[in-house]
């Protein structure tokens, strides 16, 4: 049986450069017809080709890929090795004259070629932005997927961004399904070869005859079958189209990916088209998982346009082309609600103090000793029950370990914990201040669901001093108790935290670690700051667990802040290394990194985590933008909370407004209040939400706080920060 009109061995060579991938082959016009654009303005259609760095996922990082732009259509292809084969050899995307852009031709000429094309991008439902931060990579969005790309100069970036444009323009959905016409009246069924070899056999011409009629019956169905799929597929395609270009969907994506005018006055207005103002996509450097990786198993990739998004990532797996398979983490932040937060705090009524020892010894002038408090104007406007919540502002890290363990990548799992654990001490740069030493029975909410998690922290006991905490995440758990012991050396005061947090996955992975020392130096002369030291153990109960040493300070070290580890399996195997800084990132790397000082020195490092950008607001407690949210009280809130929460405490509150004096009174009725906590403690006084687990064992949450907050119960919580009588 053969077919008339060319034959079916180009179907799938043309189907690799169509935009339609997922078509039928039925649904694509013959091979050897020559392409008819319908160009949308007057000027020869576009077509260039040349090769880009595309970042692939976290393990492979960028990677050179092929790139052809024709018919308003872009389609990347890796690039392998055959001497056989010629250089343009399927790289121009469609016939014709094509242009190269950069180096393409030296580096594909000769024993190199592209592959068959693995991902396809329809431009007219496209969008680009070039990088701020990087003068050579730039993004192409689609509706289903994010493309990270790079050139290897800023001459080929703008000359990738012109032609981008340029075909964007000239081409449109309407004129794209307008070329796709159902072969049927160039395709036919000959019987000859099937009659002479019957006739070989022997056969009478009444059974040959029959034996055609069949073979036609057959291919007549298929046809009409193949037809239908066709008329499908295009119905199909239409109502996409539609849905993209006047539904709900299209005003949604180019709301989101065009909040700026294109800039650049090279090119002109073009709302599709824009430069980053603030940059956030360098915040990660995941990009999207395509087909393009031919293992069976895929690494998650973090979704990069919003760095405080961390909503859990959702997977979705979609047929293309020849059996290849696309699948990527796809932004879920739609789905959760969206909670405008406070921005900067109130501005301060008084004057503002600032910090010495003379004001400590001045304020304490005839006053019994035994007595004296440290001034309230030492103090942070938060608890040491906020501050812990504090330590979970990257707490998108544990989501992306949650969706890593899901698919089965238990190395990338404890590598983000490993992340998350040091994430916790980049709030500590600079902070002067430090935090109110919470009363017994006194409590901290926190519910973000826009970052999907809720925490809740109370501190259970007074002597010794003991806040305990549990935090629901996306999949996870964590919790924890902590207690300090510190130790007076002059000059500087050396803080060792007692205590195990853990994180618990839904899938029962558990991780453990303990915080490592804190010295906080300059007490009495020079600029007070702290510093962070000690080795890190995060324990496993399965495959992998994690060491990191945070460096001790010297006074000659010129790479302060220096973080070094790496991840050991049970085989004492060390399948990954990591370095950073507790103050700015963490990287890995398959690599060595105890020789190296810097991520710097180390080539083909990726990065786990980055800290957010300071506030734009910032005060003299240099808060984070997250910080300046966790004492934020508004009357909705304030109604919900029990009597116990630190929002509600008074001391704090006056601080945070900026009353001086009334903070500092408060603060000193509250700490006499505080010092009958003992006997309290000693008449059998009990957490209300939290209990040991045995005698030496961690806190751990009971449950109901939120049952009663949803209620409105809270009979049987103590008014903690209200008047009281010592007798």
């Amino acid at each position: 049986m053969t077919q008339s009109g060319g034959g079916g061995g180009g179907v799938h060579h043309h189907l690799n450069h169509h935009g339609l991938c997922c078509l039928s082959a039925a649904a694509l016009p013959a091979p050897d017809a020559p392409p008819t654009p319908e160009p949308e303005a007057g000027g020869a259609a576009v077509a260039v080709a040349g090769v880009l760095h595309k970042w692939t996922n976290y393990g492979r990082g960028w990677r050179e890929r092929w790139f052809s732009l024709h018919d308003g259509v872009l389609s990347y292809s890796k690039i392998r090795r055959d001497a056989s084969a010629a250089a343009d050899e399927d790289g121009g995307g469609g016939g014709g004259e094509v242009r190269l852009i950069g180096g393409a031709s030296a580096r594909i000429g000769g024993a190199r070629r592209p592959d068959k094309p693995v991902g396809v991008v329809c431009l007219k439902l496209s969008a680009f932005r070039e990088s701020k931060s990087d003068d050579r990579r730039f993004y192409i969005f689609s509706p289903t997927k994010t493309l990270h790309l790079k050139t290897d100069s800023k001459e080929d970036r703008v000359a990738w961004i012109e032609a981008l444009i340029l075909a964007r323009s000239f081409y449109s959905l309407r004129s794209l399904s307008g070329r796709i016409t159902f072969v049927q009246s160039d395709v036919s069924v000959s019987t000859a070869r099937l009659r002479n070899r019957m006739q070989q056999e022997g056969l009478n011409e009444s059974l040959i005859q029959e034996c055609e009629q069949i073979v036609l019956t057959e291919f007549s169905s298929f046809r009409k079958q193949l037809k239908l799929c066709y008329e499908d597929q295009l119905s199909l395609f239409g109502s996409c189209r539609h849905h993209f270009e006047e539904g709900k969907d299209a005003s949604i994506i180019q709301g989101a990916l065009t909040r700026n005018d294109f800039s650049s006055s090279r090119h002109g207005n073009f709302s599709e088209y824009s430069t980053t103002e603030s940059d956030e996509f360098e915040k990660q450097d995941g990009g999207d998982l395509t087909c393009e990786d031919e293992s069976t198993f895929f690494d998650a990739a973090d979704y990069f346009i919003e760095p405080n998004d961390r909503s859990s990532a959702i997977l979705s797996s979609t047929s293309c082309g020849e059996g290849l398979l696309d699948i990527q983490m796809e932004d879920s932040s739609h789905l959760l609600p969206q909670i405008k937060r406070r921005s900067k705090l109130p501005e301060p009524t008084e004057k503002e103090r600032g910090i010495s020892l003379w004001s400590i010894i001045k304020d304490s002038v005839g006053k019994d000793l035994t007595r004296v408090c440290l001034p309230v104007y030492f103090n942070e406007p938060l608890s040491s029950l906020q501050k812990g919540f504090e330590d979970l502002e990257y707490s998108h890290l544990l989501d992306q370990a949650y969706q890593y363990g899901k698919m089965g990548n238990s190395l990338m799992r404890i590598l983000k914990v490993a992340a998350f654990a040091v994430s916790g001490y980049a709030s500590s740069v600079a902070r002067p201040c430090k935090p109110f030493n919470p009363l017994l029975g006194e409590t901290y909410e926190a519910d973000f669901p826009e970052r999907g998690v809720r925490f809740f922290a109370e501190k259970v006991s007074h002597h010794p001093m003991l806040i305990a905490c549990h935090c629901e995440g996306k999949g996870w758990k964590f919790w924890g108790d902590s207690n300090l012991k510190s130790k007076f050396w002059g000059q500087s005061i050396q803080v060792d935290p007692i205590g195990v947090l853990t994180v618990e996955f839904d899938d029962g992975e558990i991780f453990q670690w303990s915080k490592v020392t804190t010295t906080i130096h300059n007490l009495i002369l020079g600029k007070l700051y702290c510093s962070h030291h000690g080795t890190m153990h995060i324990k496993g109960n399965r495959q992998y667990s994690c060491k990191l040493k945070f460096k001790e300070p010297s006074l000659l070290d010129r790479n302060p802040h220096l973080v070094q580890g790496f991840v050991e399996d049970d085989d004492g195997n060390k399948p990954s290394f990591l370095i950073g800084k507790w103050d700015e990132n963490m990287y890995y790397s398959n690599l060595d990194t105890s020789k190296v000082k810097s991520v710097d020195q180390l080539k083909g490092a990726v990065v786990l985590w980055e800290k957010n950008k300071p506030s734009p607001n910032p005060t003299r407690y240099n808060l984070s933008s997250f910080a300046i949210t966790l004492n934020e009280l508004s009357p909705d809130l304030q109604d919900k909370l029990p009597p116990t929460d630190s929002r509600l405490r008074p001391d704090q509150r006056h601080l945070e407004n900026g009353e001086y004096e009334k903070a500092n009174a408060e603060k000193l009725r509250l700490e006499r209040r505080q010092r009958m906590s003992s006997k309290l403690q000693d008449n059998g006084w009990k957490p209300r939400w939290f209990q040991k687990d045995g005698e030496d064992g961690t806190y751990r949450f009971k449950g109901g706080y939120w049952e009663a907050r949803e209620h409105g119960q809270w009979d049987d919580c103590l008014d903690i920060f209200g008047e009281f009588s010592e007798t």
